[in-house]
């Protein structure tokens, strides 16, 4: 048997994640499993996630449909990528890297501008989708096999944000964002412990991958430091580099996208 790793990235169609997932694809020579949500045509989808990269072999990709508020479409979703490697191959199949990227933001400066419903959806999306990918995806990680040595560890990876630091706030406000995020911060160091008590060849960290322009900062670009303000396209390169040279003693943590740690 020989091994046989493969890229994550959920969700992967726009912003960020689209960038990361061009940017394993362009970077490295490894099958790529991209998400997108149900309602997405997958035929269009693809095309899109391709179309710069003219020297990328097209079967490197493959789509997975999850929609982040439903646990059924993530399980489904989980059985659809086994069935799929198993009837590729026999080999060893697992992740190498995977980025799991889900997050909406609905900021407040004050305790009245809490919205239940825009809070119900930032915790669903911001931690319990992370949490619901876990549960079914962390099955592809690699275990300790003994007819086949994987030597370093696999990356299982949250995107996180700074202001998720309860150490670093220093301004207050955004109380859901803020909220979520630290909740995302505690899953991802629980999974990193559980990880190592089960002995498996993976890790998993957090990573903060400065303001990133998108959809998502569009309204906040002008509060954010000038230094900390990326393209998604150079926002993805440093945080594949940061994570491609994380050693053991680095896990559980949290990484910007300059390779610094954030403190809790």
């Amino acid at each position: 048997m020989s091994p046989n790793p493969f890229i994550l990235v959920s969700p992967a169609s726009r912003g960020l994640s689209l960038a990361l997932t061009r940017q394993f694809l362009r970077t490295t020579n490894l099958p790529v499993y991209a998400s997108h949500r149900l309602a997405g045509n997958p035929k269009d989808i693809k095309e899109h996630i391709l179309a710069p990269l003219k020297d990328v072999n097209p079967e490197r990709l493959r789509l997975l449909n999850i929609e982040l508020t439903s646990e059924d479409s993530i399980a489904t979703a989980a059985e659809s990528l086994a069935k799929s490697l198993k009837d590729e191959s026999d080999d060893l199949s697992y992740i190498h890297t995977a980025f799991i990227t889900g997050g909406v933001l609905y900021p407040e400066k004050q305790p009245s501008d809490i919205d239940f419903k825009r809070l119900q959806e930032t915790f669903q999306v911001n931690v319990l989708s992370h949490l619901l990918m876990i549960k079914h995806f962390s099955r592809f990680l690699p275990s300790q096999h003994p007819q086949v040595e994987i030597k370093d560890l696999s990356k299982w990876v949250h995107v996180t944000a700074r202001v998720g630091s309860i150490a670093d706030n220093k301004r207050g406000g955004w109380y859901s964002y803020r909220s979520s995020k630290a909740a995302l911060n505690q899953v991802v160091k629980t999974f990193d412990l559980q990880l190592q008590m089960n002995r498996r060849k993976a890790m998993c960290i957090a990573v903060h991958p400065g303001t990133v322009k998108t959809s998502l900062s569009k309204d906040y670009l002008g509060a954010a430091d000038p230094k900390e303000v990326f393209e998604p396209e150079e926002s993805a390169a440093k945080l594949v580099e940061v994570v491609k040279n994380l050693k053991e003693n680095q896990r559980g943590m949290i990484w910007d996208y300059a390779g610094k740690e954030i403190p809790w």
